[in-house]
């Protein structure tokens, strides 16, 4: 049996997501037609207003309907510290640990020679011109623990401390809460490496 084209386009659509492969997508896609069309039409809706109405930031480069975000104009915010992150999703996740008031830098994604993302992808110049901008004194990098987040790291480290800024980095361990016989000998490692007097 032949699918209808909409049907099969839905389904195509529904897995640029992450993590959703062919049969999720096709599941939801039938799901969605079969079983909620209101809230198919809803999605609709809610993606077009996000296409129409987001954009970055202009100064922390994040997503926002105006061209300067709440939290860049917000007068409570510690200009002198600098957070860098990948994505707004990590932006987000610090925001609700309550512990850092500071400004923020969105790179929306990581250094990634083997898939062509280099600084220029990145707006490094952008965050170059923002952390000389006189005010900023610290940039924390509160970028991913993997292989393309130390990398990015570590060249937005030696980028900026070339210009005679402050640089620290997030610091990596065992997780609240994580047993010590459950944790990889990798974090252990950087725990044991990171640790600091009482």
């Amino acid at each position: 049996m032949k699918t209808p084209s909409s049907l099969d386009f839905l389904s195509e659509s529904l897995r640029r997501l992450p993590g959703v492969g062919p049969k999720s997508a096709q599941r939801m896609a039938y799901h969605l037609m079969q079983h909620d069309r209101e809230g198919a039409s809803q999605l609709a809706r809610a993606l077009m207003q996000a296409v129409d109405n987001l954009h970055h930031c202009a100064k922390c480069h994040t997503f926002t309907e105006r061209d300067i975000c709440e939290t860049c104009l917000d007068p409570d915010r510690d200009t002198r510290l600098l957070c860098v992150v990948e994505t707004p999703a990590d932006q987000l996740m610090i925001e609700q640990t309550l512990t850092y008031k500071g400004a923020y830098f969105v790179l929306m994604g990581r250094l990634s020679p083997l898939d062509g993302i280099g600084p220029k992808d990145l707006h490094l110049d952008r965050l170059i011109a923002r952390a000389t901008d006189g005010q900023v004194k610290e940039v924390v990098l509160a970028t991913n623990f993997t292989n393309e987040g130390e990398a990015t790291a570590h060249y937005i480290s030696e980028t900026l401390k070339s210009r005679g800024l402050t640089v620290s980095r997030i610091a990596r361990g065992v997780p609240v809460g994580g047993e010590l016989e459950y944790v990889d000998a990798g974090t252990i490692a950087r725990a044991m490496l990171d640790r600091r007097s009482t």
